[in-house]
């Protein structure tokens, strides 16, 4: 009769039969370099008789070395311990924690489990779901008991289920970023940045690997443990390549300096926007025209799409950080300019948290808020934005002069363009003589549109014409009048011979300045 243990492992077949020729009938084996020790080996030896066993992520890597190590084959039995613990193998590398904890196990065998390639197969299968979508592989985000861990790992070999449970879905980046988590339960706060270190510096090169969202969680993590700041440079300057796949709340990071000077790290995001136009701004731009009609405020806006982005998620921080007291005029200044003009088809961002800036620092100077309204363009303001400009008496009287004077330009633009497409259709009916069923409508809706733009400019023209009253009343002096620009020709025939003291672009018709007739 042979015995169970015997007739599974070639090893001990072999072993048995050499000392069988040699000592006569009984004969003692000595196994000292069993993989895993006396446990594994009990493990063995009860799967050999038939008894059911545990297999986990904590006890496989033992089991498949110590299987190897008896030469516990398919040649010594269907369904045998090597082949199993293969199966369970390539089954737990689907899972982040369960390849982890194996990984973990190798040190315990380590020479046999580097022989079998089971190091490299777990840092493989490791790195390609770092590299992959991080949706298509869970992590646990809340730390379980031993129990629980045992029930979602269990598998019993000889016939019952080996599957492993998944767990709670979840970005493997998030089980890093998620403080609030118990993903790393008994670790120092020096083990968790270095960990985070070494995180960032596996992280691939490649745009787009891992998401902007969990870059920036990254990025306030190692804000939070101090991390060195080549780390941090690290993750600024890749979220920076990838800045216009980010949304708003991520970039709202507060601030963790000693002095808290300002709610949220402007420094940061400075910082990132500067990588970020270090790799997207053009060499050359051309130059925008003086005078931008309503219809063209978005032509232009295809070709630079990543930029386009990014100005409008400016935008919305700088209004979210124009309501911080303590936001200089500086650093709000800086943060505005960092994205050209050319990238923003519209101003009304820039507008909306300038409007912001000014109702929570009422205490500007004129001079301040004459300074801060540079950063927009008044001609590249939308009709909305342009009426509610008009009427904003936080403004500087000079910025709604110009907003107004722009907006009487571009309707006067308009109508000449309604008249010169009027004039072709005519002069194009009188030479053809072939007159289309749909001409009178046409020619009705062009008559409806330049009487609507007709009544919109004599709207302005009313309204400039009050602020002109206004301005007589209240600029009696010399001093008052400088605040005009010269561009608007709204000097006092003594002062036609001197100029203003701020020096704003002049919009030119044939080389003479237009003053319009308003």
């Amino acid at each position: 009769m042979q015995f169970p243990l015997l007739s599974r492992s070639g090893l001990l077949k072999k072993l048995i039969a050499e000392s069988s020729n040699e000592d006569g009938p009984s004969c003692v084996l000595q196994l000292h370099d069993v993989p895993g020790g006396a446990t594994t080996f009990e493990d063995i030896t009860s799967f050999c008789y038939g008894v059911k066993i545990e297999i986990t992520s904590l006890n496989v890597v033992s089991l498949r070395c110590a299987a190897e190590y008896l030469q516990m084959t398919e040649e010594y039995g269907e369904g045998n311990l090597v082949s199993q613990t293969e199966t369970f193998l390539n089954e737990i590398f689907s899972n982040w924690r369960d390849s982890i904890k194996a990984l973990e196990t190798c040190e315990e065998v380590q020479p046999f489990a580097e022989d079998l390639h089971i190091v490299s197969r777990c840092i493989d299968s490791l790195a390609m779901k770092a590299c992959s979508d991080p949706n298509l592989f869970s992590w646990p985000v809340a730390a379980r008991n031993c129990k629980q861990n045992q029930a979602d790992n269990r598998a019993l070999l000889n016939g019952i289920s080996t599957d492993t449970r998944s767990s709670q879905s979840d970005g493997w980046q998030s089980s890093f970023t998620d403080k609030g988590h118990a993903t790393i339960p008994s670790t120092s706060e020096a083990d968790q940045r270095a960990l985070l270190e070494e995180i960032v510096e596996l992280i691939p090169n490649k745009r787009g690997v891992t998401s902007s969202k969990n870059l920036l969680r990254l990025l306030r993590t190692a804000m939070i443990l101090s991390a060195s700041p080549s780390c941090r440079e690290n993750l600024e300057r890749r979220v920076g390549a990838q800045l216009d796949q980010a949304e708003l709340v991520d970039l709202l990071i507060p601030n963790m300096g000693y002095s808290m000077e300002t709610l949220y790290d402007i420094d940061c995001i400075q910082r990132i926007l500067d990588h970020f136009m270090s790799i997207y701004q053009p060499a050359s731009v051309a130059a925008s025209p003086c005078i931008i009609e309503q219809g063209a405020l978005m032509a232009g806006a295809d070709a630079l799409t990543p930029m386009t982005m990014v100005a409008n998620l400016l935008d919305g921080y700088l209004a979210e950080v124009a309501s911080d007291t303590n936001m200089s005029l500086a650093k709000f200044q800086a943060l505005a300019i960092a994205i050209p003009d050319y990238a923003r088809p519209l101003d009304d961002g820039v507008y909306h948290a300038i409007d912001v800036y000014l109702k929570i620092h009422p205490w500007l100077t004129d001079s301040e808020r004459e300074q801060l309204c540079r950063l927009m363009n008044c001609q590249k303001l939308s009709l909305e934005a342009s009426t509610h400009a008009a009427q904003n008496e936080r403004l500087p009287l000079r910025v709604i002069v110009q907003v107004l004077f722009f907006e009487q330009l571009r309707l006067r633009t308009s109508i000449s363009g309604w008249f010169f497409v009027s004039d072709n259709l005519e002069n194009g009916h009188q030479h053809s003589g072939n007159v289309l069923p749909n001409d009178d409508l046409c020619q009705r809706d062009t008559a409806e549109g330049n009487e609507n733009l007709r009544e919109r400019l004599l709207e302005l023209e009313k309204e400039c014409s009050s602020i002109r009253s206004e301005l007589q009343k209240l600029t009696k002096t010399k001093k008052s009048w400088s605040i005009l620009p010269k561009r608007f020709g709204f000097r006092k025939k003594s002062e036609s011979s001197n100029s203003g003291d701020m020096k704003t672009p002049t919009s030119t018709t044939n080389g003479k300045p237009d003053h319009g007739n308003g």
